[in-house]
Parts: structure tokens; C-alpha cells; sequence
């Protein structure tokens, strides 16, 4: 039975047993075993408790058992075992390397291998989103962040991270990255603090900039400053300007998914950050000039089942008119094929889809389907989403758009230079 299996099912179950001891609280044991088979054919650095044992000889070791059980012969060889059946698979000779945390279902990762970047660690705490993690990259991502200690993580040269926003305390950083403690952004900064990566990426809502009248975006830019590093915005301003200062030059880092080839009006802000005397300034990627129309994402025989009902068109419309009288401005988003955009759509739409619906002739509008979401977001049909159509709804909501993230990660790329 066991010659049946595969050299990367083999490669599980030997090192299964010695991965056990490795795996923190809060995650998986397959997502040990996934980064330590990842990294040996990207010929990345282990995650290790590092009070058992040394990352390097930990590797050693375990290509050492392969080795003498036929399963490791060379990296290239291994790297196509591995990587086979992956259909969005990294370059086998990556030119620099990246952590993917808070990484939803994965499309930071994509776009950063796009450009050429291997992942060596990623983390993420829902378990639908997990699996279709998983289904696509090859790799289980390691659970809850906070439980897992920085210094575990492997070397990388870019961090990314996609979190959630949070208030601070309004006492002021007056004991530095402790006074974020009980935050997700926390675990973040004392992330770069430990490892030193040469760029991080921070994605957020738009939002974020007038999040507790700017307090939030401070206390975020003051603290990775403190701990050497450098974004667009002068420190001088960062540490003695004020909040609408910063409010106002934060602008310039929000990045808009239509001006990246996708039909789709999202606006994210994206704080680029560098190992202080990396660069003097990041240059974010301009607009692509791209003309975009929704009826090139929208499939030629879409389910019936996605138009809906004369209940929930009528509600959508009343509430439409009430909105209106209340002066609240919102209400559903009717678009046709040759509408140059649609809302964002977002996490809940799912629940009755009145960001986006299409106009249908002589009958209800439709709900876009989980493929035409995907590809509003600028994943490749290659992506293989949720089976539960609640769930691939509420990851491609919760999601990047890939072309974005993908026009930034060339950027950072060009200020890498020859990393390898």
C-alpha cells in the first residue's frame, strides 16, 4: 500500500511524527508539515520551535531521513513533486521570499508570487477560508497569530498582512509597540520588530485613515517607526505632526481596483514600509489605463438560480426609496454588461448581494455567481474556490484584488534588487 503512495503523501507521513513537537498552540499540525516540505523545495528557512532544536539542522535532518528513504534526490526534482499538482504554483527559483499573515484565502500570496516571490510562512484563523487556502497554494496556513512566537518564523524579506482595524488606547506611546498590546496589529509589529524584513506590506479599508479621527493610523505609523522603519510619510510629521496631516498624505497610499484593469470601485489603502536607509521613497504603481467593463467578468450562461425573487427585488427597492428620504444615499447597485464598474462588493453579500446585481432583460436582476466574484477581484479561473457558495462569497468579499496587489509586489520587487 505505502509504494501506492505518493513521494509527497511519503515525505507527510515520515515527518509527520517529528513535526508534532513544532506545532504551536492554535494550529494544525499539517501546516507544519506543509512549510517544512514547501521550504525544503523553495529551499526557504523551517519554521522550528528554536528551543528543541536549530532551523538549519532541523532541515538537514529531515532531508537527511527523505534522502534515505528515497524521497529526496535534489531540490528541483522535489520542488516539481511538490509543486505538480498546484495549478497557481510559485517560479521554483524565487527572487525573494515573503510571510503571508491574516492571508484570508490567499490572494496577497498571489499576487507576491506573481512577481516572482516564494512564501515561506502564512497564517490565517478561519477554518473555511484555511481549506481554501489549502486547496489552492498547497499549504495549510498556521492558525491563531497571536500564539505563535516571531521567532519561530522563518527569514523573510517581505512581510504582508491584511488586519483587522482596531482603536488603540488614547494614553499615547509612551512603553512603544507594549502600548498596542491586545491588538492584532500587535502581533504584527512584533513580528517585523523580531525578524527585520526589508519591506512590509499593510493592507487595510480606506477606512483606516479617519478610523478614530486618525488616531489609529498614528499609533500604526508610530510604532513601526520607532522600531526603525520608514513609509512615504516623514517621520518628523509621524512623530510631531498632526493626525490631519497625516490623514491627508495617507491619501496617496490608496490604491483603486478599477484603475488596475478590474471592473470593480474598491479602495484599499496599502502602507508600504522599509528597513530605515533602504530607500529615500516608494514609488506606488500608477493606474494602468486600463478600460474596464463588467461584462468582461460575467459568465456566458450564468445559473438561473441567481436572479431573485420579486420579494427581495421589491424590498430592495423600497428600501432604496427610504434610504433616500432619510438622506442616507445607500441601496442596491444596478450595473449592466457595458457599466464601466460595480460597488465593492463585501463580506456580506452573500446575504441578499445588493452591492452588485446585473440587470437581466424582461426579468429580476441576478446576483453575480462565486466565478464573476472571483474574477472581480482578479483571480485567475484557475482559482478553485469554497464549495459552500456562502463561504466563497464571503473570502472573495473579505479579499485583495490580485492585479493590485500584484502592480505593488513588481514595485517592491524593483527595490529588492538582487535578493535571493
Amino acid at each position: 500500500m505505502k509504494s501506492e503512495l505518493s513521494v509527497l503523501q511519503q515525505a507527510e507521513e515520515l515527518i509527520r511524527p517529528l513535526a508534532i513537537d513544532h506545532a504551536p498552540d492554535g494550529t494544525e499540525v499539517q501546516a507544519v508539515i506543509d512549510q517544512w516540505i514547501h521550504a525544503i523545495a523553495t529551499g526557504s528557512q523551517f519554521y522550528c520551535d528554536r528551543a528543541i532544536i536549530d532551523p538549519d539542522q532541523l532541515r538537514t535532518d529531515v532531508e537527511f531521513s527523505l534522502s534515505i528513504n528515497g524521497l529526496f534526490k535534489d531540490r528541483k526534482s522535489f520542488f516539481n513533486e511538490v509543486f505538480g499538482y498546484v495549478k497557481l504554483k510559485p517560479v521554483e527559483n524565487a527572487s525573494f521570499r515573503f510571510i503571508d499573515l491574516f492571508a484570508g484565502i490567499g490572494g496577497v500570496r498571489l499576487g507576491f508570487q506573481q512577481a516572482g516571490g516564494a512564501c515561506v510562512f502564512s497564517s490565517e484563523f478561519d477554518k473555511h477560508a484555511q481549506l481554501t487556502y489549502k486547496k489552492n497554494h498547497g499549504e495549510f496556513p498556521f492558525g491563531d497569530i497571536t500564539l505563535i512566537s516571531p521567532e519561530t518564523i522563518p527569514d523573510h524579506d517581505v512581510l504582508l498582512a491584511g488586519f483587522p482595524c482596531q482603536p488603540f488606547s488614547h494614553a499615547g506611546l509612551k512603553l512603544g509597540i507594549e502600548d498596542t498590546r491586545g491588538t492584532l496589529f500587535h502581533d504584527i509589529a512584533r513580528i517585523i520588530e523580531e525578524k527585520g524584513p526589508r519591506f512590509a506590506v499593510l493592507e487595510n479599508v480606506k477606512g483606516l485613515i479617519s478610523h478614530d479621527k486618525g488616531h489609529t493610523l498614528k499609533v500604526i505609523l508610530k510604532t513601526l517607526t520607532n522600531i526603525g522603519y520608514s513609509c512615504n510619510i516623514p517621520k518628523s510629521i509621524i512623530e510631531n505632526g498632526s493626525t490631519k496631516e497625516i490623514q491627508n498624505l495617507a491619501k496617496s497610499m490608496i490604491l483603486k481596483s478599477v484603475e488596475f484593469g478590474v471592473p470593480q470601485n474598491r479602495q484599499r489603502i496599502y502602507i508600504v514600509l522599509w528597513k530605515d536607509g533602504e530607500i529615500d521613497k516608494f514609488d506606488y504603481p500608477e493606474s494602468m489605463g486600463l478600460d474596464t467593463r463588467v461584462g468582461d467578468v460575467l459568465e456566458a450562461n450564468p445559473n438561473p438560480k441567481l436572479t431573485i425573487s420579486d420579494r427581495l427585488w421589491e424590498g430592495h427597492q423600497r428600501r432604496k426609496i427610504q434610504n433616500k428620504i432619510n438622506g442616507k444615499g445607500f441601496g442596491y447597485g444596478l450595473v449592466t454588461e457595458d457599466s464601466l464598474y460595480t460597488n465593492t462588493i463585501s463580506a456580506r453579500y452573500y446575504k441578499d448581494g445588493s452591492e452588485v446585481l446585473i440587470e437581466q432583460v424582461n426579468k429580476n436582476p441576478r446576483k453575480i455567481s462565486p466565478r464573476e466574484a472571483a474574477r472581480l477581484q482578479g483571480f485567475p479561473d484557475e482559482f478553485e474556490y469554497s464549495d459552500s457558495t456562502v463561504q466563497a462569497y464571503k473570502q472573495f468579499g473579505n479579499s485583495v484584488t490580485v492585479t493590485v496587489i500584484n502592480a505593488l509586489a513588481f514595485k517592491i520587487k524593483e527595490n529588492l534588487g538582487g535578493t535571493n
